[in-house]
């Protein structure tokens, strides 16, 4: 009596198992793979910084140390008082290391600590915002530019390397609010221009009154007839009076200001 011959495997349970089976194998030279290169990255990057530029045509690298320029991803937002708008913060930040990085080595260290630097900026943007109204965007620049002045250069390290970071700041303001602001900034510009308008008059007065006066002064003698003294008398008064005049409107202009 002979055995009944063994079942074979259908195709569609073969496939899966080949499949299963192959996944497998992938996924542990994954592993691998990834535990291999989280040992030897550091290695990689000590060794790339001393290579050498590779073919005959590789010019000599730039004199001075080597910067990347990167901005933030987004404008920071930051809140203004009474937490309703916000200021909007455009960042840059110029990176560069005391070593000889590699380009690649210096942009991998840039990704790497830049959303530190994003967050320090933020910090400081947000203390410097709390207390002022949402209008006041150029304020909030100016705190901003005087705190980054006062550190100007931002040091960060990972292992041996170091690598510093120059960051710089613009501030705009939350949009839903201009269109409150621009009756308001429409009169000033006005006012500015009226204030323009009257000092160019009053500076035009002073002069002219002074040309007069240097001229009446120069046939001025013993024999004057009285209406030429008179007429200079008048010049110097009006000439004093344009002068009073462009004082207190450049002391308006910095009492306003």
């Amino acid at each position: 009596m002979t055995d009944a011959p063994e079942e074979r495997p259908r195709p569609a349970d073969l496939w899966r198992r080949r499949g299963v089976r192959g996944l497998t194998i992938v996924r542990d030279v994954s592993v691998r793979g990834w535990r291999w290169w989280a040992r030897t990255w550091d290695r990689l990057v000590a060794a790339l910084q001393d290579e050498a530029p590779v073919g005959a045509g590789a010019g000599p690298s730039p004199p001075g140390p080597l910067i990347e320029q990167r901005d933030a991803p987004r404008p920071i937002a930051v809140p203004a008082r009474g937490y309703v708008y916000s200021f909007y913060v455009r960042a840059t930040f110029a990176w560069s290391s005391p070593a000889s990085l590699r380009a690649e080595v210096l942009s991998w260290y840039v990704q790497y600590f830049q959303p530190n630097a994003v967050q320090r900026l933020t910090r400081l943007a947000a203390d410097a915002a709390r207390d002022l109204p949402p209008h006041r965007a150029a304020d909030l620049e100016v705190a901003l530019q005087r705190a980054l002045a006062d550190e100007p250069e931002w040091r960060y390290q990972r292992g041996d390397v170091v690598i510093t970071c120059r960051p710089d700041a613009a501030v705009r303001l939350d949009e839903r609010i201009m269109p409150a602001l621009r009756p308001h900034v429409d009169r000033m510009v006005k006012l500015e221009y009226q204030f323009d308008e009257q000092l160019r008059r009053a500076t035009y007065a002073e002069e002219l009154s002074r040309r007069w006066t240097t001229l009446l002064g120069d046939h001025l003698d013993a024999d004057a007839d009285q209406e030429v003294v008179d007429a200079r008398q008048h010049l110097l008064a009006a000439q004093r009076e344009a002068a009073r005049w462009i004082g207190e409107l450049l002391h308006l202009r910095a009492t306003k200001s």
